[in-house]
């Protein structure tokens, strides 16, 4: 056999793996962080904003609660699902922004899947993120997106990103819009 010939053989035994195994879908959340782009930043002047915030939602121990507490807060939600692709890649960044404005955002990650697979999700990954259950029916102050969709609330409510295919959470835009957000009175 050439060498050419074995080459070919193991290339295309690497494509045929990366698309018919488990490994495959390694390299496919690693392709999707790889080209994930920064979110579109909207304008103050361009935002809109949220009406309510009266929203019933349950917390990671299904607890009812509402999300009229986070009115006046900075508010960062995710809608994802634990068999969606573009929302499991985007995961990692989104844990690394939470880590480092956690205290300061209130994250949302919405999921309107049931309980067991979400758990099993975050603690197969080992992800130490706040999950939130929509209630399917119940009205939202804002138009609920498919995975992986986002949104960055300023405290007085304008919508500062929105964002509907996967981005890269970690880049100096994101944090530089953040931290402006969080600095304004």
């Amino acid at each position: 056999m050439k060498k050419s010939s074995f080459f070919t053989l193991l290339i295309i035994a690497f494509v045929l793996a990366c698309f018919l195994t488990p490994l495959g879908d390694f390299f496919k959340v690693r392709l999707n962080r790889i080209f994930a782009a920064s979110p579109a930043i909207i304008e103050l002047e361009n935002c809109g904003k949220i009406d309510s915030y009266n929203w019933k939602l349950k917390d990671g121990k299904w607890d009812f609660f509402n999300f009229n507490k986070s009115k006046g807060n900075v508010v960062f939600i995710n809608f994802w699902a634990s068999w969606h692709l573009p929302s499991r890649a985007q995961f990692k960044e989104i844990e690394t922004l939470y880590e480092q404005y956690g205290d300061r955002v209130d994250f949302y990650l919405i999921t309107d899947e049931e309980r067991e697979p979400a758990e099993e999700f975050l603690n197969k990954n080992k992800y130490n993120l706040p999950i939130t259950y929509q209630i399917i029916g119940e009205p939202a102050p804002l138009p609920l997106l498919p995975p992986p969709g986002c949104y960055l609330l300023d405290k007085n409510g304008y919508i500062r990103i929105h964002q509907t295919d996967i981005s890269d959470w970690t880049n100096g835009k994101v944090t530089d819009v953040i931290d402006e957000i969080l600095a304004e009175k």
